[in-house]
């Protein structure tokens, strides 16, 4: 028999070999993996059965209490979902199984049924689903036990803590030939539903950006005290009205392998708002004021503040696109006065269209001590070209520190 099977592209070379040791994705909400990964074990399950060979289709979490909290439910979905599945398998309450009787599914929690699935016979297939917290002493125990001849080890999970268990022997490790890993998020799914992208929105306005990500992106999940703008900012997809006044505009220089980074930005009511960026490692002085006019429109008409270490680069843009562009002196402190006073604000709100300035303001964060753990105050010289540039922006704002509240306004 032959069947057309349709699951998200990233997942393809998960799936295409006849045999991998380990079958690994990772990422963040709405990618489908968990779908794909429960009808891909219904299919190799049909396909061990009809090869005559008899075993289990082992589920697994980390925790399960009862059926309940398994992949059941999600192996019952992805069977319904194709109709000879639905006739090969016979399916109950708490059961699922070929109707010849040759495979069977069975689900467990890794943190307190260890033993038990040791003493399963013939695992053909191990499949870990919400696998981030699955400890390193419990996958020393599972692997093992999955020892049938061909037989495979599947993974789907969330990331969250970089080092993790699961992370290091899964993503950070080289699978060799044995194995292939894929990371997919949202983006890589094309049934991705309308009512979840409307969650995903909500999420993005509503949340902590690095929540956000974690959720939806697949990125690990920030929470360290060191990240020096945790909770001040947030990313929303506002619009400039009058009301706003006039925009800033900041320039950061790039080098060998940091972008140029300029911003625009606007002040209200004591918020700061980010509404356009443009960046780019690599950018050839002759081509940044085209490229970063193609990007912030009327840059030119206004005045751009640059870092004042690169007069001969400024001197040049200023007779080649940017005629406004002028120096910022940077003095002892600059950087952490800088800091401060964008934290006084009280919130930046950074458009979502700004990706790079959100994912600096996301990472940008002061150094620790390796030894003690105590946060230093000394920010890491890393993620800032964009906040250097709206450092630069801000600079004549700064001196005006008695005021609490203002808006920029119009001429």
């Amino acid at each position: 028999m032959k069947a057309r099977i349709e699951i998200p592209p990233k997942l393809i070379p998960v799936f295409a070999p006849p045999h991998k040791r380990y079958r690994v994705a990772y990422g963040g909400r709405g990618s489908g993996k968990t779908f794909t990964f429960a009808k891909m074990l219904a299919i190799k399950g049909y396909m061990l059965a009809e090869e005559g060979r008899s075993g289990t289709l082992l589920c697994a979490r980390e925790f399960m209490n009862s059926l309940a909290e398994s992949s059941m439910e999600e192996i019952k979905h992805a069977i319904k979902s194709e109709a000879w599945l639905d006739d090969y398998y016979e399916v109950g309450e708490k059961f699922i199984r070929t109707k010849n009787g040759l495979i069977d599914f069975a689900f467990a929690g890794l943190r307190h049924n260890l033993d038990s699935i040791k003493s399963k016979a013939k695992i053909l297939i191990a499949w870990v689903d919400e696998a981030e917290t699955v400890s390193d002493i419990a996958w020393k125990k599972l692997l093992p036990t999955v020892r049938e001849p061909n037989s495979e080890i599947w993974c789907s999970y969330n990331p969250e803590t970089e080092g993790s268990a699961t992370d290091v022997r899964f993503r950070k490790s080289d699978l060799g030939a044995e194995g292939v890993a894929v990371e997919i998020n949202w983006q890589d799914n094309p049934w991705f539903p309308d009512v979840l992208n409307l969650e995903r929105e909500r999420d993005l306005k509503n949340l902590p950006y690095e929540e956000y990500l974690w959720i939806w992106e697949g990125h690990y999940r920030q929470i360290s005290e060191a990240q020096i703008f945790r909770g001040k900012y947030r990313i929303d997809n506002f619009e400039i009205d009058d009301s706003f006044g006039d925009p800033l505009h900041g320039l950061d220089f790039g080098f060998a392998n940091d972008p140029t980074a300029a911003v625009r930005l606007y002040i209200k009511d004591n918020t700061l708002y980010v509404s356009h960026e443009a960046g780019k490692v690599g950018l050839e002085l002759d081509d940044t004021a085209d490229y970063i006019k193609a990007r912030i429109p009327d840059i030119e008409k206004y005045t751009v503040r640059a870092d004042s270490a690169r007069p001969e680069s400024i001197s040049y843009l200023k007779r080649h696109g940017l005629p406004r562009i002028t120096g910022v002196q940077k003095g002892k402190g600059s950087v952490e006065d800088g800091i401060d006073f964008i934290r006084s604000f009280d919130e930046v709100v950074i458009h979502s269209s700004c990706k790079e300035v959100a994912n600096e303001f996301n990472k940008y964060s002061y150094k620790v001590d390796k030894r003690t753990e105590d946060i230093l105050p000394v920010p890491v010289d890393a993620y800032n070209h964009y906040i250097d540039a709206i450092r630069y922006a801000l600079e004549p704002i700064m001196k005006n520190k008695g005021q609490s509240a203002f808006t920029v306004r119009r001429r």
